[in-house]
C-alpha cells in the first residue's frame, strides 16, 4: 500500500478549457478544480476527461479567493497551487511535503517557476533567490515576503488561519497581502530553488489589462496594510504610470471602503523587513508585487 498523499494541487481556472486539457494530465496527486463561472464547457469536459480530477463549479467568478475552498476541501496537509496554464515538474510536490515536514515554521514554499518551452527561469526568483531578508536557521531557503501562486506550496492550517486569498484585492498580485499575514503571524515564508514548476502562459492572457490590475492591486494592498505615507506614494506612482495606471487606480475607488473596512497595520518588525525590500538594491519589493508587473505570472 502506498504512502498517503501529502499533498493536494488546487488550481482555479475560467474558460481555459484548453488550457485545462493540457496541464491537468501532469498533476501528480490529488487535484480540485474550482470553476470560476466558466462557460466554455470546462467543468464537463474535464469530469470527462480526468475523472480523478475533482471539480467544484461555483456558478460565477470569485477569483483568487476560489482557491480557498478548495483548501478547505483538500484532505492533505499541504496544498499545492496551480494556474490551468501551469504544472508541477515531476517529483517537485514529494520534495516540497519533505521539506515542510522538516521545517514546521514554515508556511510558504515558494519553488523556482520555469516559463515557456524554453523553460527559463521566472525573473522573479533571481530577485527571492537573492533576497536582502536573508536565511533564519529555521527555515530552507531566503526568506521572503511574497511568491507566486502557481509556484507556492502552503502549509493548510496557516493558510487558513490566515484568511487566504481575499476578495478585495480579487487577482491578480493576490499573493503580497496573504504572505504579510502570515509573517505577521509568525510564520516563515522561504524560496526553495530545487521545487520546481512549469509555466506556459495562456495566449489569451490580455497583458494590458493585467497591468491595470497591477495598479489597483498595490493602491489596495498598500490600503489593507501599510502605513498611510505608503498609501500615498503607491497612488501617486500609479497616477504617474500612464494610462493603466490612472485606470487602476480609478478601478480602485470602489473597493476602497471594503480595504478600509479589512486595514490592520503590520507590526514593526515586518513592517521594517517589507521596507527593506523598497530600499535601492532591495530588487522589486516583494515576489508578489513582482509578479504584478509581468505579463508572465
Amino acid at each position: 500500500m502506498g504512502r498517503p498523499a501529502r499533498v493536494t494541487v488546487v488550481v482555479a481556472s475560467r474558460d481555459r478549457r484548453h488550457d485545462l486539457e493540457r496541464s491537468l494530465p501532469r498533476h501528480e496527486g490529488p487535484v480540485i478544480l474550482l470553476d470560476n463561472g466558466s462557460t466554455d464547457g470546462s467543468a464537463a469536459a474535464v469530469r470527462r476527461r480526468f475523472p480523478r480530477v475533482e471539480v467544484v463549479e461555483l456558478g460565477r467568478n470569485l477569483g483568487a479567493p476560489a482557491r480557498n475552498l478548495g483548501v478547505r476541501l483538500a484532505g492533505t496537509p499541504y496544498v499545492a497551487f496551480a494556474d490551468d496554464d501551469s504544472w508541477w515538474a515531476a517529483g517537485a510536490l514529494e520534495r516540497a511535503a519533505d521539506v515542510l515536514d522538516a521545517h514546521p515554521r514554515l508556511a510558504v514554499l515558494a519553488g523556482r517557476v520555469l516559463v515557456g518551452p524554453q523553460e527559463r527561469s521566472d525573473p522573479v526568483c533571481a530577485d527571492m533567490a537573492a533576497s536582502p531578508l536573508g536565511r533564519e536557521p529555521d527555515l530552507p531557503g531566503p526568506s521572503v515576503l511574497g511568491f507566486l501562486a502557481c509556484g507556492a506550496v502552503v502549509r493548510r492550517e496557516a493558510y487558513l488561519a490566515a484568511g487566504g486569498f481575499d476578495g478585495v484585492v480579487f487577482f491578480f498580485g493576490e499573493e503580497e497581502r496573504l504572505a504579510l499575514d502570515l509573517a505577521a503571524a509568525g510564520w516563515g515564508l522561504a524560496y526553495v530553488e530545487d521545487v520546481v514548476a512549469h509555466h506556459h502562459p495562456s495566449p489569451s492572457r490580455d497583458p494590458r489589462g493585467r497591468q491595470v490590475l497591477a495598479a489597483r492591486n498595490a493602491v489596495l494592498t498598500a490600503v489593507l496594510r501599510r502605513p498611510w505615507p505608503v498609501v500615498a506614494r503607491t497612488a501617486s506612482a500609479a497616477a504617474r504610470g500612464g494610462p493603466a495606471g490612472r485606470r487602476g487606480l480609478w478601478e480602485a475607488v470602489p473597493r476602497l471602503p471594503a480595504a478600509l473596512a479589512g486595514r490592520r497595520r503590520l507590526p514593526p518588525q515586518v513592517e521594517a523587513a517589507r521596507r527593506s525590500l523598497e530600499a535601492p538594491g532591495g530588487g522589486h519589493g516583494s515576489a508578489g508585487q513582482a509578479a504584478a508587473e509581468t505579463v508572465n505570472e
